[in-house]
């Protein structure tokens, strides 16, 4: 994360005019990014299969027209790495009846038909002690803290008159503070589910610990929203929650589309998510494809690539629809995930730490790995047969942005039919478009139809020729392209059947039906913070823009200023003043990407006051890449633009939240509440910062 004030002392300028170029301006590859004590390079490649997530078992005794699961969060040891080195103690999502696993099996829901899920935190031992985690959390950032005690979670804690050390040389509490070692806060957040209750969507203050046996006294055992959503659970859908889970209820009142579930712990997500839970969620139309996807000449139905994992499927079944979940982690040489354990991994910062300064000691503010896992294995192999794929990408990382790169696999066809919002209004050759580059932020999806029948018989390669450092777009340096350059390997071999699928050129997608006109536009900021001592960023923040145009962050702990009206429709116009580029993500709606326009950042020359932003006359907006049409609920907003959304909000109101993705930013600050149709007087109150 390069700061403002760098950039401008490097370039010498006052005022800044970015004007924002393709994705597809690469230079040369980097060096190998620093991790764990396993080198990344003697780490073998494209020797373990492809797991192909199967697809979840439901409980048996769920209510008359509703799916029902229940699914635990448990600590397990995966082989990750290729055989011949450690397994992989991570966390992950599964059923009573099912295999745990990190990504976890998916869930295959339809449109209109509700899924219940009872999720259990059970990070717990086999005597029922809790498991501390896996990785470094660092307790300065504003967060779940469950050690605050009842009234004193999801708060900033005062460590005032201690210093921090690393865990190993933590001795004294009264006059030392070191990484948080107690019993984990979880809760889960669908993401992409639009018309959800709030009591469901897996808001950061209503995480639950495990009902272990040791939780040390005087420790809340749930957030401060959780007691709320409990009841909220019980009068409107007659869920009953206790210590250690919650039941929560998604309607699926929506598009199909590709969804993804996992942990959304205030001040937590970033660590959680890089230990594991996180799962694909499929909501599919009732009809299948028959009926909604026609071919463009005749108007039959049309066929795409299949059969997907289904429950119930005889082993060895051969799938010709895959999801993708593309993540980044480091490892130690024991087969442990590599996490940062301090600042100084970042950027050599040694302090002073808080509450000497305003730096947290472990908090780091983007963390790139340095390997890549599909599907939780670390650059396996799949083969498939020359014929044609769905393959649905998610880019699953913490902070890496992703372009994925079919273009050195020869005679290779590549089409984007939908992205994370669902199906696009009409299928995007990428061949054509961008070469075969599928440009993917931190948690944004791709729905595509890969064409392998002219690919040679052989071994192929997909890489990846985003950067290994913050991504802002215009000129960078590809990924390394001997380990994160790298994602899997494709053996491609005969047709074993004839292709029954619609090529995708004459696929005729269902209208995406468009959001009313807006009857207001709310100017909002990204902005980051430097630290009062050092010339080095704290944070990046979300906030408003004024009349004036000028900036203003907003804490997390800030009366809300997101509250827009039940059933509004909004315009938001999106001022990135920062230099990293943003995957902004609204929980409970989707939305139109409406245009980018280059803006104006001037720098204040007063104490006490923050950029200012304007659009520069003569600029012209610029339309969404194709790709970004119909719906979406995660946009990247580029620096030195404003980024257009128009969003239509339901008729029920709640509490949600909107933030950037880049799970590190969310963590610190870069995450406000969203309160849609509803005063202060709702919720438990405000917390102090």
């Amino acid at each position: 994360m390069l700061t403002r004030r760098a950039f401008l002392a490097y370039t010498g300028a006052g005022v800044l005019t970015l004007y924002v170029t393709s994705a597809a301006g690469v230079t040369e590859a980097v060096a190998a990014v620093p991790g764990g004590t396993l080198n990344p390079k003697k780490v073998k490649k494209y020797v373990t299969p492809l797991l192909v997530p199967p697809a979840m078992s439901r409980s048996s005794d769920g209510p008359v027209g509703v799916d029902y699961y229940e699914i635990a969060l448990s600590q397990i040891d995966q082989q990750i790495l290729p055989a011949g080195l450690p397994p992989t103690p991570v966390w992950g999502y599964g059923t009573e009846i099912g295999l745990t696993n990190a990504p976890s099996y998916s869930i295959e829901a339809t449109t209109g038909r509700p899924v219940r899920i009872k999720w259990i935190n059970k990070l717990v031992n086999e005597n029922g002690t809790y498991l501390p985690h896996l990785l470094p959390v660092d307790p300065t950032l504003h967060w779940a803290n469950p050690g605050g005690g009842p009234g004193g979670t999801d708060t900033r804690p005062d460590f005032t008159g201690r210093t921090f050390v690393p865990l190993e040389q933590f001795r004294d509490p009264e006059e030392q503070y070191t990484t948080y070692q107690g019993p984990v806060p979880m809760v889960v957040h669908l993401h992409g589910a639009v018309g959800v209750g709030d009591e469901s969507d897996g808001y950061p203050e209503a995480w639950t610990l495990p009902d272990a046996s040791d939780i040390p006294e005087g420790y809340a055992t749930g957030g401060r929203w959780r007691d709320f959503f409990r009841t909220a659970a019980k009068d409107r859908l007659g869920l009953e929650w206790a210590d250690g889970y919650a039941v929560v209820q998604y309607p699926n009142a929506q598009r199909p589309a590709t969804l993804w579930f996992h942990d959304h712990t205030l001040g937590m997500t970033r660590v959680n998510v890089y230990a594991g839970p996180a799962g694909f969620f499929l909501l599919r139309d009732p009809r299948g494809d028959h009926g909604t996807i026609t071919v463009r000449r005749s108007g039959a139905p049309a066929v795409l690539p299949g059969p997907a994992p289904q429950r119930g499927d005889p082993e060895g079944r051969t799938y010709y629809e895959i999801p993708l979940a593309i993540q980044d982690r480091s490892f130690n040489a024991d087969g442990s995930l590599f996490y940062p354990d301090t600042r100084a991994f970042f950027d050599g910062t040694t302090g002073p730490y808080i509450p000497d300064g305003d730096i947290s000691p472990v908090f780091n503010p983007e963390v790139f790995g340095n390997m890549i896992m599909v599907n939780g294995r670390t650059w396996p192999y799949h083969q498939v047969e020359q014929r044609r794929y769905r393959l649905r990408l998610l880019n699953g990382c913490d902070a890496r942005t992703l372009i994925v790169d079919f273009s050195g696999i020869p005679e290779v066809d590549v089409w984007q039919i939908g992205n994370d919002g669902g199906l696009l209004p009409a299928p995007v050759h990428l061949t054509t478009a961008t070469k075969n580059k599928a440009l993917l932020a931190p948690a944004e999806r791709a729905d595509l139809i890969v064409d392998f029948t002219g690919v040679p018989v052989g071994s192929h390669q997909l890489r990846n020729v985003g950067p290994d450092a913050p991504y802002g777009s215009g000129r960078f340096k590809a990924a390394d392209p001997s380990t994160t350059g790298r994602i899997m390997q494709f053996r491609v071999v005969p047709a074993t059947t004839r292709d029954p699928s619609t090529p995708p050129a004459d696929l005729v997608l269902p209208p995406v039906e468009p959001l009313p006109t807006a009857t207001s536009t709310r100017k909002l900021s990204l902005t980051e913070q430097t630290s009062e001592t050092a010339d080095i960023p704290v944070t990046a923040m979300l906030g408003t823009v004024d009349d004036k145009g000028e900036t203003h962050h907003l804490e997390w702990s800030a009366p809300v200023e997101v509250n827009p009206a039940a059933t509004a429709t909004e315009v938001w116009e999106i001022y990135n003043t920062t230099m990293d580029a943003h995957p902004i993500h609204v929980h409970e709606v989707t939305f139109e990407v409406v245009n980018r326009q280059p803006i104006s950042v001037t720098e204040p020359t007063e104490e006490g006051h923050s950029p200012m932003v304007a659009v520069p006359s003569g600029t012209v907006p610029k339309p969404p890449q194709v790709w970004e049409l119909g719906r979406k609920e995660t946009v990247i907003a580029y620096p030195g633009e404003v980024t257009r959304i128009r969003l239509h909000f339901p008729d029920t109101g709640g509490q949600f939240v909107w933030h950037c993705h880049i799970l590190e930013h969310e963590d610190n600050e870069m995450m406000l509440p969203l309160r849609i149709g509803l005063d202060d007087t709702y919720g438990p109150g405000s917390a102090e910062a």
